[in-house]
């Protein structure tokens, strides 16, 4: 691809890392209950995903158009799953008592749960399987090799990974997090609604 498309392409990249949606909502979420590693581990899973699925996407762009039915509803009902599964999560969570000084080893358990977190939300998330598919078709031409079709992955990765690295760095500079931990059972409850919400649109379609 030229210089200019490469440039095209991160800055899509870019958007759509910064649109709202499960993704944004799991970072947040992780960033005031666990604090910066945990929400940093969301971020780094999160972009690790996002990654592998935008390197499989790349490779398998003509094949994933002709996709049938039967392997779109898989896709689907797994990231509705996931979407559920967070809420759900999220929603007990917020009637819990928070610990204002967790373990060592509790924060390696929390920073792992980042981590599977943002790497699931990344990898079973229906719109991102038809956002690639938009993206990818102004871009990938027959005759394209794998290094390049590795490298729109690679870009992708460290793009995504970085937005939300970034976005859990920022909210725990000075005592931002601090002011959301104080609201963290309004703010995990209004998080598990919103996961369900969206877990209702992936069904319906909307």
């Amino acid at each position: 691809m030229e210089p200019s498309q490469w440039v095209l392409l991160a800055s899509v990249f870019t958007l759509g890392a910064m649109s709202p949606g499960p993704s944004l909502a799991v970072v947040l979420r992780n960033t005031m209950v666990g604090g910066r590693s945990q929400g940093v581990s969301t971020g780094i899973g999160h972009g690790l995903g996002f990654g592998i699925y935008a390197s499989s996407m790349a490779v398998a762009f003509h094949t994933i158009l002709s996709l049938n039915d039967s392997v779109q509803f898989a896709i689907q009902l797994a990231g509705t799953a996931i979407l559920v599964w967070l809420g759900g999560t999220f929603l007990i969570g917020s009637f819990s008592e928070k610990s204002d000084s967790p373990e060592e080893s509790s924060h390696r358990s929390m920073n792992h749960h980042g981590f599977t977190q943002g790497f699931l939300i990344a990898i079973f998330n229906p719109k991102i399987l038809a956002w690639m598919i938009a993206l990818y078709s102004p871009f990938i031409e027959s005759g394209m090799g794998l290094g390049t079709l590795f490298g729109m992955g690679l870009l992708g990765m460290v793009i995504d990974g970085t937005w939300y690295v970034t976005v859990a760095t920022v909210l725990t500079t000075g005592d931002r997090v601090d002011a959301l931990r104080a609201k963290s059972h309004y703010i995990e409850a209004a998080m598990g609604i919103m996961m369900l919400i969206f877990a209702v649109l992936m069904v319906t379609g909307v």
